[in-house]
């Protein structure tokens, strides 16, 4: 059985291409996904219970562009997996069509998975699934397709200072999930500009997919924290960018970035300029790669 959660867009959600933001999407899934925990008031991870869930890992693979609308843009969660101490949700963002012989089909923007623990946030110590928890839980219940890991192999190129706003923490005081997925696009935009040199072509490109880990919480200070970057694989349409959020040499996030080269015009994927590869190539090569 699948949740389906109807979200309204927002026009911010628009990024320069006119095209959802990637970020957006995972605000997208955080909402789909309290929605389906508080149907259910004795699974703990409602909005307005004291005990939550945290994300452990972020699985996004964009499948199309999604533009602004008025209707809502639709989302199904279901679950892939539970274990004694975490548990996995999927998700498809999606809509509704009819094909030429009138038949309902589904075209889907994104589809994700999201690894999570409950957690006290009252004692910062994870905790076990309770049987109620496991019996919601297993309703939702639905296989999932396994994926290969992309490399985060390479050395790091890149240093973006991180100073997080008081608007990123949540209500337990955390980094919102969400907001990480916006550091590593600032971090990865400040990288890509530092190795444009004058003259060069460099192309548009979208992000294909997002893998992330969640190793230890962010917290608010005016100090900065570290986001290192480099480029793990080159091909001829795209590249890989890793991230590491680093408070000194902790690693509190990790993440691997697939980004597709993008014909703006025929809104379709497209190969680098030859400069744009020649500049990545270079980064593949002192990260200690090619």
């Amino acid at each position: 059985m699948r949740h389906t959660t109807e979200l309204p867009m927002r026009w911010a959600d628009m990024d320069l291409l006119q095209h959802v933001n990637n970020v957006t999407y995972v605000d997208y899934l955080q909402e789909a996904r309290i929605d389906m925990f508080a149907a259910h008031p004795e699974f703990r991870g409602g909005e307005e219970l004291a005990e939550g869930v945290v994300v452990v890992r972020h699985e996004l693979e964009f499948a199309a562009p999604l533009k602004f609308r008025k209707r809502p843009i639709l989302v199904d969660s279901w679950i892939t997996e539970v274990r004694a101490s975490r548990f996995t949700a999927a998700y498809e963002v999606y809509d509704t069509v009819l094909d030429e012989n009138g038949a309902e089909d589904r075209v889907v923007y994104l589809r994700a998975s999201t690894e999570m623990a409950p957690f006290v946030f009252a004692t910062e110590l994870p905790r076990r699934i309770a049987p109620e928890e496991r019996a919601v839980l297993e309703r939702y219940a639905e296989p999932a397709e396994r994926r290969e890991r992309l490399t985060a192999a390479g050395s790091s190129r890149h240093v973006y200072p991180l100073r997080v706003r008081w608007s990123d923490v949540d209500a337990y005081r955390h980094v919102n999930n969400v907001k990480y997925i916006e550091y590593l696009q600032e971090a990865r935009i400040a990288y890509m500009m530092s190795v444009h040199q004058e003259g060069d072509e460099f192309g548009q490109f979208v992000v294909a997919r997002v893998d992330v880990d969640y190793r230890r919480p962010i917290m608010f200070r005016l100090a900065p924290y570290q986001v290192h970057s480099w480029i793990s694989h080159v091909g001829r349409t795209s590249f890989v960018c890793s991230h590491e959020i680093r408070d000194g040499d902790e690693v509190l996030a990790s993440a691997q970035v697939v980004a597709v080269g993008f014909d703006t015009t025929a809104q379709r994927a497209a190969p680098l300029p030859p400069t744009h590869l020649a500049r990545l190539t270079e980064q593949l090569e002192l990260s200690g790669l090619a």
